[in-house]
């Protein structure tokens, strides 16, 4: 199972790594030490705790303004951790919970399989649409 540094959940989460280091020491997210004495944070506790967050809308602070550049004409990346994965015969769904955002898609079970995609594992979904519809809050 993959890892993550504070930073790098932090950056997961759409959070400063501040922020995200005062949730681990206040419990909110589990933690465990490498053999650096870094802390890190199970992918399966981080995508649990993305989705709390999400659900509580807590995780609407600031990002950290770090960017990796992006070659794909698509711009619209959302960086997050896979929360969910259902595999059909053919099809797959996969939900990515990118800071307070939820994405869901669907996509073939040999992409999902090829990806190596699964609960905890850190992924960007990027959308590239035609139709983008506003509702009015």
């Amino acid at each position: 199972m993959q890892s993550y540094t504070i930073g790098q959940a932090a950056r997961l989460l759409g959070v400063s790594p501040d922020t995200a280091r005062r949730w681990a020491d206040a419990g909110r997210v589990k933690t465990h030490r490498d053999e650096g004495g870094r802390r890190l944070i199970d992918g399966r506790d981080l995508a649990a705790f993305s989705t709390e967050l999400a659900h509580s809308n807590a995780g609407a602070g600031s990002g950290s303004g770090e960017e990796e550049p992006s070659y794909t004409s698509a711009r619209n990346a959302f960086p997050g951790i896979v929360t969910a994965v259902k595999l059909g015969d053919v099809a797959a769904q996969v939900e990515i919970q990118a800071g307070p955002h939820r994405l869901v898609s669907l996509l073939t079970r040999e992409a999902v399989e090829e990806l190596g995609l699964e609960v905890g594992v850190e992924a960007t979904a990027r959308v590239k649409s035609t139709n983008v519809h506003i509702d009015r809050t």
